[in-house]
């Protein structure tokens, strides 16, 4: 979910579309919609760092890499292409940490060709896979090959791998709360919660 700071600058902004605030930056018209569009969208990159961390990212340069893409899309969005703002600036975001974690299991010989994102669905220890980011007629052609998301293989990992607790964990971490809300969600010590998700780490990108 979008995350808007209210104040007295952004009320000229609140109650504008992503596309119009776009449009007022092309034209030069105001130069805060710009970091209104990125304050929006701050908590999306986060949200994304989220599973690519889980397999083989470090958190804090996987958002540097996100607010990169954030910064992007705002530059390169064209209405014209038939996407919402935030279909393609989600995209921007997910390519930009991709290719980071590419390049970084790439020199430790590990090639990463998939990334997902995930969802808690069905009951309580069940973690599905969804919102997989597609080829589309917005990526280029020499790129789809690097964006291609082993969905099967995942699913079987967690599956196979992680604990009915891990898996819950997961569902937990991946909405985005931190480790407190989580532990007294689940009823557990923050501590455990971080040993959780290092282990679920390890065994994901075995």
């Amino acid at each position: 979910m979008p995350q808007v700071l209210h104040g007295s600058q952004n009320e000229n902004y609140i109650d504008r579309s992503d596309e119009e605030l776009i449009d007022m930056i092309r034209h030069n018209t105001d130069e805060g919609a710009v970091d209104y569009l990125i304050n929006k969208y701050t908590g999306m990159v986060k949200k994304e760092s989220r599973a690519l961390y889980l397999i083989g990212g470090e958190r804090e340069d996987l958002i540097q890499e996100g607010m990169i893409g954030l910064y992007k899309a705002v530059r390169d969005y064209s209405a014209d292409k038939g996407t919402s703002f935030f279909t393609f600036a989600n995209m921007c975001v997910r390519r930009q940490m991709l290719s980071a974690v590419n390049m970084s299991n790439r020199k430790k010989h590990q090639p990463l060709n998939s990334a997902v994102s995930f969802y808690s669905g069905g009951d309580e220890e069940d973690v599905m896979l969804i919102d997989t980011l597609e080829a589309d007629e917005l990526s280029k052609p020499e790129s789809l090959m690097m964006y291609r998301y082993n969905i099967d293989d995942m699913n079987k990992k967690i599956e196979g791998r992680l604990s009915v607790y891990e898996k819950k964990v997961l569902a937990e971490y991946l909405t985005g709360d931190s480790y407190d809300t989580i532990a007294a969600r689940l009823g557990k010590p923050e501590k455990s919660i971080d040993n959780a998700i290092q282990r679920i780490r390890k065994k994901l990108d075995q």
